[in-house]
Order: structure tokens, then sequence, then C-alpha cells
């Protein structure tokens, strides 16, 4: 095939207006050319990515499900993540690690963010109203250590920091999928769901979770992903937990479950 017109006439081809944008918007300006509109001032949520990629960061599906009902919710977003290093590399259309990779998970979550983000380090309670996680694989092997540890694992100290600091305050903690892991090591006595606490015949894959979670002194809560149970509150705590793809169901059925912890979430922070 004939090679690709190099960038700049493809560029040229979308109009001098477009080049003219980009221009401006690099280097240095993607996060502000890749930022949402402007709108009325909501419920200020920052939302903590663990990478990009199910197996290796964060659930695409999710963050973008939790970023489409925070649009909706009329809520003002920013997105962190950790500067370290990922556990490991997986070559997603193989399932297998990539040995000889490796990448960082705050320049992997700016792929989700559209270059939007910042060190999770930076995110402080005073600056946000809430804060949620969305789940994949990420939240377990680079937030914490429950991947490999299970309910002997070491959070991230960031992470530990942000949620003790979100509930001193008060503050609502959104967390969805494996990520609840999260609540139940570091907040004592949460309650937290990941789904169902048997597999039944494969349905939840992940429902040993369950237990690990009660190990960890939290209190497990079933719930379904279809629309009559679609997530846990802990009023107490300001917890909500929706299970995601913890279930094998239909996509909708985890849109609308991340939808309604979202909701929750946003309804406890009382704007």
């Amino acid at each position: 095939p004939p090679p690709l017109p190099p960038p700049s006439a493809m560029l040229a081809s979308r109009g001098p207006a477009l080049c003219t944008a980009l221009r401006r918007a690099a280097p240095g300006g993607l996060a502000a050319f890749h930022s949402s509109a402007r709108r009325c001032r909501g419920a200020r949520v920052a939302v903590v990515l663990s990478g990009c990629g199910v197996y290796d960061g964060t659930e695409i599906h999710e963050a973008s499900a939790v970023l489409v009902h925070l649009s909706r919710g009329g809520a003002e977003v920013q997105m962190y993540a950790p500067d370290v290093p990922q556990m490991h590399v997986i070559d997603h259309s193989k399932g297998q690690p990539a040995e000889a990779e490796s990448r960082n998970v705050l320049v992997e979550s700016a792929r989700i963010a559209r270059g939007k983000i910042a060190s999770l380090a930076q995110l402080t309670t005073a600056n946000h109203d809430a804060v949620i996680f969305p789940g994949g694989f990420g939240a377990a092997k680079n937030l914490s250590t429950f991947a490999v540890d299970g309910k002997d694992c070491k959070v991230n100290r960031e992470v530990e920091r942000v949620l003790k600091d979100f509930h001193k305050a008060g503050k609502p903690i959104g967390l969805c999928c494996i990520s609840p892991v999260l609540a139940a090591k570091v907040l004592s006595g949460a309650e937290v769901t990941v789904g169902h606490e048997e597999e039944e015949g494969g349905k939840w894959p992940y429902a040993g979770t369950a237990g690990a979670i009660k190990e960890l002194g939290a209190k497990h809560c079933v719930k379904e992903v279809t629309i009559s149970f679609l997530a846990h509150v802990d009023t107490k705590n300001k917890v909500v937990t929706t299970p995601a793809f913890m279930c094998e169901t239909a996509l909708h059925h985890i849109f609308d479950g991340i939808g309604a912890m979202v909701k929750n979430v946003l309804k406890l922070t009382g704007k």
C-alpha cells in the first residue's frame, strides 16, 4: 500500500483552523485542549486511575462510565494517578506479561485522562468534595499489592493517605469492581460490595475476593449488577461501591451500576 502522508499533510487536509488549534495546544497545552467545556460549578470530584488496561491498570470501560456519569451529574472532575512504575505490563492481546517492558502508572493513566492528569501526591481533600476509584487489576497491582498478597496486602502510601483523609473529612468515596479492597484494607469496619460470594458457574469469577474483604476486617454486602441492586451505600463511612466487571454480564448493566454508584456519591456531597 502507498505510504501515509506525513502528519502535517494530514492535519492540513482537515483545515487551517484545526492545525492552528493543535499547534497552540502542544507542547504543554494538550491538557487544556482535551479538557471538557466549562460548566456551572457542581461537586468537585477526584478520579484516581491506576494505569490503562484491565489486566495491568484501570479498566477503561469503567473509567469512561465514571466520567460520563460525573459529566451528566454536573461534576467538576480532576484525574490523578500515582507516579510509580507498574507492577508489570500485560500484552492484552495474549493475556501474558510482556517481560521486556516497563511502564509508569501516571504516564499510562494520562491516556485515559486525555492528558489532563496530575500526580496523586497533589490530591487533597481541600480541593475536592469526593473521590472515586474505578476498577481494573491496576487497583490490585499498582494501587496495592492485593493481587499478590491478598489479605496481607499493602496499599500505596498516597492511596492510603487519600482514603484516610477523605474519610476523616466526611467526604464520600466511590469504588467499583476490585477497588473496594482498598477501602476494606484502609478503613476498618467499612461496608463494601464486590457482588456475590460464590462463583455460581462462572457468573462471578472473582467471588473469592469477598472472603478476603471479610478477612481484612470489612463487611461484605452481597449485591447484584442488574437494575434492582446496583450499588451499596455505607452511609456511616460514606463509602459507595458497585461490582461492575466482577460479574460476567452485559456491558449496559456495568454502566448502569457505575451510574448508581456515581449518583450516590454526588448525593452524599450535598451539592
